[in-house]
């Protein structure tokens, strides 16, 4: 199947395909059916298409439903623009920097209550640090001599121009998210139930659980098993085997808007003290923090996977204690070696008496 710009050319002959009676279609990867180099030709191709259909031996992609094709649009432009608002908000701290007001390291969020006054009087003309520092509301307000410190700069009228053309950029952006949040919500009305299943998992929000339902579904019967959906999202190392000897593989390239929502969701479930916490710090100590989060992603989808295939399954966390209380003895090692590396003796442990 190809990828990028060809992709896209080939959905209106799909489409006009589909509306065709007794039309049976069948969207096979390209990848798996290569033919031999020489002869290159597009009747060649359809012959050796046909005799690798004649053989059984092409199978079918995925397919999203048309409600997923419509949730899919939605969900995906939403990200672009939420990505977009995020640059503006660089942009404004950008301006702001080379202004001299370091007003981000005081205020986490530059575009909060508090700060948004601050920006709003900076560019109306306000420059004193006094009068600015007590537009501050709430707990900001303990921060007052901070403020009063990071308000001190040169802020002119470009760098006014300048950011209130970014805060108009990102209250239109707001605009059409909450449009995008709206529509989405509509579309995702008769799946209501199975994506409140689905949010009840720890690192998945309700956007990052309507980004996932968009693009893998709620119909899991076209994945007859967990294993499936993690290998059709990339999530699994690929088996490479060659004279007897596994060697190292990647997982291969998958869905770029499944694999970005799963990661995010992956580095959020790792904050959290629950059992997908736990297998990331268990894994990134020994392969890395980006094997880590493609650990975790594959025990999202497997749990996606049980939560939608049965609508009676609930989510019940195992708890960030599940290895140690399933093999006790080797978190005694474990605890013994961490010991002696970092007492430089060798340690033995006695009965209690």
């Amino acid at each position: 199947m190809p990828r990028g710009p060809q992709r896209a050319l080939v959905r209106p002959y799909w489409y006009v395909l589909e509306e065709m009676a007794g039309v049976a279609l069948l969207l096979a990867n390209a990848q798996h059916v290569k033919n031999l180099p020489g002869r290159k030709t597009d009747a060649k191709d359809a012959e050796w298409l046909a005799q690798l259909l004649e053989c059984g031996l092409l199978r079918g992609s995925f397919i999203p439903t048309p409600v997923m094709q419509r949730l899919r649009d939605l969900t995906r432009y939403r990200n672009k623009l939420t990505q977009d608002r995020g640059r503006e908000v660089q942009r404004i701290q950008k301006v702001l920097e080379d202004a001299g007001i370091k007003l981000d390291s005081v205020i986490s969020d530059v575009l909060g209550k508090s700060s948004r006054q601050m920006l709003e009087a900076l560019i109306a003309g306000e420059r004193d640090p006094e009068v600015l520092a007590e537009l501050s509301k709430a707990r900001m307000r303990a921060k007052i001599p901070d403020l009063r410190l990071a308000l001190v700069g040169r802020f002119g009228e470009h760098h006014g121009l300048m950011a209130r053309m970014h805060l108009d950029h990102i209250d239109h952006l707001d605009e059409m998210i909450d449009r995008l949040d709206q529509e989405v919500a509509r579309e995702m009305a008769p799946f209501a139930e199975a994506a409140g299943r689905v949010v009840s998992v720890p690192g998945l929000g309700q956007r990052t659980t309507e980004g996932i339902l968009a693009e893998i579904g709620t119909d899991m019967s076209r994945f007859p098993t967990p294993g499936h959906l993690v290998s059709w999202a990339k999530f699994a190392p690929r088996a490479r085997q060659s004279a007897g000897r596994s060697k190292a593989a990647t997982t291969g390239t998958g869905n770029p808007w499944l694999g970005g929502t799963l990661g995010e969701a992956a580095t959020s479930a790792a904050r959290t003290k629950t059992f997908l916490a736990s297998r990331y710090k268990r894994i990134a100590r020994r392969r890395g923090k980006q094997r880590a989060l493609v650990a975790v992603g594959n025990s999202l989808l497997t749990i996606i996977w049980h939560l939608l295939s049965d609508p009676a399954a609930r989510f019940t966390d195992l708890g960030p204690d599940w290895h140690d209380r399933l093999a006790p003895l080797r978190r005694k090692r474990q605890l013994i070696a961490e010991l002696e590396r970092l007492s430089g003796k060798k340690v033995t442990l006695n009965d209690a008496a």
